[in-house]
């Protein structure tokens, strides 16, 4: 459709021909208006045919152009109600998420955790008894015979056994009488404090040698004897 501008206003060829009636109309009213009295006889009439249109035919086109209008006018509306709608459902999911994850964490804090079970320790071995060291010498056997003694509950001292032993062997752990009736009889007295051989067995002490001639053995024996006969061996003042 082609269309002609006048200044600001716009004519399409429909417009251009209605206005064309219109003008020609006028002219031809304006025209017997014009023509006086007199002059009627001699004027000929002018036939004007009169073009058909309509008022509907002017705002056809404004029409059309508000048609337009409403439909990019709805399609935008829609567009901006659907964006509304889908950011309401994003910010929905979001809150929920947002809650979900906080049900968790209170869950979590409300759970309690139960301590680990300490492992039970294991027993630990006994240790091993530290044995004593005494000297080898005759100090060192008098403690170490005076310890047992003691673990037995048999009654001795150091120096009562020191006096004895002295006066029997003069401290030599190899001694032997084979003079007197003992040796006489084949059993002669042994070691420190002299002690005959059926009398060390029969007053030998648990946990020494069976040895007579073992200085410990010996000592722990005749103090046995001695106590079982005069009470300890601090008693004894010479031969027993």
């Amino acid at each position: 459709m082609r269309t002609t501008t006048t200044g600001t206003a716009r004519l399409t060829t429909l417009h251009k021909i209605s206005a064309a009636g219109l003008t020609a109309a006028a002219g031809a009213a304006a025209l017997a208006f014009a023509v006086t009295p007199g002059q009627a006889a001699e004027t000929p009439s002018i036939a004007v045919k009169p073009v058909a249109w309509t008022t509907a035919d002017l705002g056809a086109h404004d029409h059309v152009g508000n048609q337009s209008d409403q439909a990019i006018a709805k399609a935008k509306a829609d567009a901006a109600a659907a964006k509304v709608k889908a950011d309401a459902a994003a910010k929905a999911k979001a809150d929920k998420a947002r809650a979900d994850e906080q049900a968790a964490s209170r869950s979590q804090a409300r759970t309690p955790v139960k301590p680990a079970k300490p492992a039970p320790a294991k027993p630990a071995a006994p240790a091993a008894p530290v044995k004593k060291a005494y000297a080898d010498n005759l100090d060192g056997w008098i403690k170490e015979s005076l310890d047992i003694l003691k673990s037995k509950n048999i009654p001795a001292t150091y120096e009562g056994i020191k006096r004895n032993i002295m006066r029997e062997s003069t401290g030599n752990p190899r001694a032997i009488n084979d003079w007197d009736v003992n040796a006489a009889n084949g059993v002669p007295s042994k070691g420190l404090l002299q002690i005959i051989d059926p009398t060390f067995k029969a007053y030998h002490v648990e946990g020494t040698s069976w040895d007579p001639y073992d200085p410990v053995a010996n000592i722990t024996a005749s103090c046995n004897y001695a106590a079982d006969k005069y009470g300890s061996m601090d008693n004894v003042n010479s031969a027993y």
